[in-house]
């Protein structure tokens, strides 16, 4: 089911995951994969894409970087937000231990497809990452959904001090024949899809672009020839490092 119009749904319950990070549960569902997304709705404010933490029901974790932001960090519960979609395409989920890559707020989708792949008798190994300790968030979501959760924090304050990548590496070492997925900074989602690329491991990263139609019109999230709205925003690690030529589709579909 996709919702063609903004639908107005109430806030349910709000948390707090980080000084700047708030996780936002609706009284609402939809039907979704992991990996899509939706575009949420303040009138008089702007609208703005953002991946969900689950469909069922809607729950969206929302970091506070700009205006619209700033905006939905001041609604509270009983509020309304406005939602369509879902759109684009999500993590096609591989019948093989997983092992999940997240920067900052890049662990949004990636909690949603934990619980998918869990349930379905995956396993699961998270490494979460974050400048400091008080930046990671939803670490308690992927452990109460049965994934082991591997932290790395850039200033040492908690977990291996570094860079998620680094553990995603040692991770890959314990278990080769996993696949591995990956949101976050553009810069991570480089060094990973080279990893993958050395190491011959499926990849799917989740990139973020600005957005203004969600559609696939406006053409304002151009990756390479690809939107990242319409043929993402799950990627190979081959469309991630801007192969030229025919891109397969990241979900192995046409």
């Amino acid at each position: 089911m996709t919702l063609d119009l903004p639908t107005a749904f109430r806030i349910r319950d709000i948390r707090d995951e980080s000084p700047t990070v708030r996780t936002f549960t609706l009284d609402g569902a939809v039907q979704a994969e992991p990996g899509q997304f939706v575009m949420v709705w303040l009138p008089r404010v702007n609208e703005k894409p953002f991946s969900l933490v689950d469909d069922a029901p809607i729950t969206l974790t929302i970091a506070r970087v700009g205006p619209f932001t700033e905006a939905a960090h001041r609604l509270r519960v009983g509020d309304r937000l406005w939602l369509r979609g879902p759109y684009g395409r999500g993590f096609e989920r591989l019948a093989r231990p997983a092992v999940l890559v997240a920067g900052g707020y890049g662990a949004a989708p990636l909690a949603f497809l934990a619980r998918r792949l869990r349930a379905e008798g995956v396993e699961v190994a998270v490494a979460l990452g974050a400048k400091r300790a008080c930046d990671l968030v939803l670490a308690e979501r992927f452990r109460d959904a049965g994934c082991s959760v591997h932290l790395a924090t850039e200033d040492g304050s908690l977990g291996h001090r570094g860079l998620a990548t680094d553990v995603a590496a040692r991770l890959l070492d314990a278990n080769p024949d996993a696949a591995l997925y990956a949101c976050g900074p553009e810069a991570m989602l480089q060094r990973l899809a080279h990893l993958c690329r050395e190491r011959g491991v499926p990849g799917q990263f989740s990139m973020e672009r600005m957005m203004k139609c969600g559609l696939g019109v406006c053409g304002s999230c151009d990756h390479h020839g690809l939107l990242v709205c319409r043929d993402g925003p799950v990627f190979s690690a081959d469309q991630v490092l801007g192969a030229r030529g025919d891109f397969p589709s990241p979900c192995g579909r046409a």
